[in-house]
């Protein structure tokens, strides 16, 4: 049990501040102290037992023994920088390669998704020689000072980057054929005008950088041929396409392996980073070989630490579960089954509206049954009632308002059920 708070023994919030400072974000009102974990379940300094039905990292569950194995064996045998020869690292890397279009065949891996989005876009800058960034207007990408500047979904001390333009990614959730046509053609000439904007301003385009789910734009529904469309654009400027997989990626789509399989473009460089290694600090960066080895003949690149043989074991294992598992047809199923319980218990409540996402991620608008405002804080409410009762979800949108439900792949049907029943009652109860 956790130690209440006297002056000789202050609390663990309270230490965590006096270390970590008082800025370091955590979740819910009143934070939460997880001591352990198993599969879909986890378990509070007090005991009580909460589903997670959000959290990405721990990919193919909470301590999965086949991953925990594969790190502490590598870890008894070798551990070393990457500039020595090991097979660990190359099998990881030839199986990773193996799951993406053959176009893909070189990755650069790194410690996490930012570092991945940093190379990436370096990458984009020396092929394209070219500086122009165009992101969506409210995303995340990374922690680094190039990403800090293009960050628009976070508070950030950093102006947005004079190369940097930002484009709104369309949502025809809720509209007809007509005015989703409409929404395709005006957010395309948006695309036009930003690429026009970055060539007048004497930067060009090196890159347009996005998640294929667009997770914290709210999971927007894009019209058909939009992303095909950007694209296009893009390329045509001579700039290149980076898939941000981190949240989209490694099965989460259930029916394919990466998120940009959904649209009919494949990108030029793809990053990765949280799911990779269920817990352990993973990330990487793919491209073409004739990109890598031109970049690498006029640049001396190396990581200390990324796909060193104990992040490689702890990476291959992650694939090697999901194969034995069939945790991509069972995120398939489940992520199915979820939307479709999800859309019947909320089906004509006032405020909540069409379930959104695709595979094992899901999420449900909140506004205004009046106005038809957002209203993030009856999403907030529901988040927090959730937590409450055991079950732990979490809140995305430009205006926090969408439900964020993003569990481990080995999510079960009778996870599920207890999810949907617990949400049905509190939606009701609002």
């Amino acid at each position: 049990m956790p130690v209440a708070s006297t002056p000789e023994t202050p609390t663990l919030l309270e230490r965590r501040r006096a270390t970590l400072g008082s800025h370091s974000p955590l979740f819910y009102n009143t934070p939460l102290e997880i001591v352990s974990g198993k599969g879909v379940w986890l378990r509070s300094a007090e005991g009580k037992r909460y589903l997670d039905a959000y959290n990405n990292v721990p990919h193919v569950g909470h301590a999965h023994p086949a991953v925990a194995n594969a790190v502490s064996q590598q870890m008894r045998k070798v551990a070393l920088n990457t500039r020595y020869l090991n097979d660990r690292v190359v099998n990881y890397a030839e199986a990773l390669l193996a799951t993406l279009h053959p176009t893909l065949n070189r990755v650069s891996f790194g410690n996490s998704g930012s570092e991945a989005n940093e190379l990436a876009i370096r990458l984009a800058r020396f092929k394209s020689r070219n500086t122009g960034l165009i992101m969506s207007d409210y995303s995340y990408h990374g922690t680094t000072l190039t990403l800090a500047q293009a960050t628009t979904g976070l508070t950030t001390s950093e102006a947005m980057g004079e190369n940097v333009r930002t484009i709104r990614i369309p949502d025809s959730t809720g509209l007809d054929n007509a005015a989703t046509e409409r929404l395709l053609a005006s957010s395309l000439a948006e695309v036009d005008s930003v690429i026009t904007s970055l060539q007048n301003a004497g930067f060009g385009v090196a890159a347009v950088l996005f998640d294929p789910l667009f997770s914290t734009e709210g999971l927007a529904k894009v019209p058909a041929g939009y992303v095909e469309g950007l694209v296009k654009r893009v390329r045509e400027a001579g700039g290149l396409y980076i898939a941000d997989e981190v949240q989209s990626g490694f099965g989460r789509v259930g029916r394919l392996m990466w998120g940009h399989e959904l649209f009919d473009a494949v990108p030029d460089i793809v990053t990765m980073g949280k799911p990779m290694g269920n817990g352990h600090p993973l990330g990487a960066t793919v491209m073409n070989a004739e990109l890598l080895e031109a970049f690498g003949a006029e640049n001396m690149f190396f990581n200390t630490f990324a796909g060193n043989p104990v992040s490689s074991a702890a990476g291959h294992a992650v694939l090697q579960v999901m194969t034995d598992e069939q945790l991509m047809p069972r995120a398939a199923a489940n992520g199915a089954l979820l939307r479709r319980e999800l859309s019947g218990a909320v089906a004509g409540v006032a405020g909540v509206g069409e379930v959104r996402g695709d595979g094992l991620f899901a999420g449900m608008r909140f506004t205004d049954p009046e106005t038809g405002e957002a209203d993030p804080a009856t999403a907030k409410r529901v988040v927090e009632s959730m937590y409450r009762d055991g079950v732990l979800i979490s809140r995305i949108g430009r205006n926090d308002e969408v439900l964020k439900i993003r569990p481990p792949l080995a999510f079960e049907a009778g996870d599920v059920e207890v999810l949907v029943t617990k949400l049905s009652r509190i939606i009701a109860a609002l």
